[in-house]
C-alpha cells in the first residue's frame, strides 16, 4: 500500500526532479507534489512525496529525515489525512451578524 510522506523545510531551489531522484534511492516512487505559491511560482518549502510500499517509504523516513538537500536540513514525516473544512455556502464574512436592533432591507426585516 502506498505511503504519503511530508517533506519540509525545502530550499526554495529544491525541484521535484531533485526530490524524485533523492526518495527513489530509497524506493518506488508514485508521485511528487512540490507545493508552490499560486501567484509567484515559488515554492512554499514543502513537498509530498507518496512512496509505493510502506516499508520503502519507512525507510525513506529513516534516512533522509535530517539530511541535508540544497544547503538545508530536511524534515520527512508520515503526511498526516488532509483536513477537510467543513461548512460552505457560508459567503466570505467571518463572524456573526452581531448587534440587535430593527435591521431593514428592502423592506424585509431581519
Amino acid at each position: 500500500m502506498a505511503m504519503k510522506l511530508y517533506v519540509g523545510n525545502l530550499s526554495y531551489d529544491t525541484t521535484e526532479d531533485g526530490l524524485n531522484a533523492k526518495f527513489s534511492e530509497h524506493g518506488s516512487i508514485e508521485s511528487v507534489n512540490l507545493i508552490v505559491d499560486r501567484d509567484s511560482g515559488r515554492s512554499k518549502g514543502f513537498a509530498f512525496v507518496e512512496m509505493a510500499d510502506d516499508n520503502e517509504a519507512k525507510a525513506a523516513i529513516e534516512a533522509l529525515n535530517g539530511a541535508e538537500i540544497d544547503g538545508r536540513t530536511i524534515k520527512v514525516s508520515e503526511a498526516k489525512p488532509q483536513e477537510r473544512r467543513g461548512g460552505g455556502g457560508r459567503g466570505g464574512f467571518g463572524g456573526s451578524r452581531g448587534g440587535g436592533g430593527n435591521r431593514s432591507f428592502g423592506g424585509r426585516r431581519f
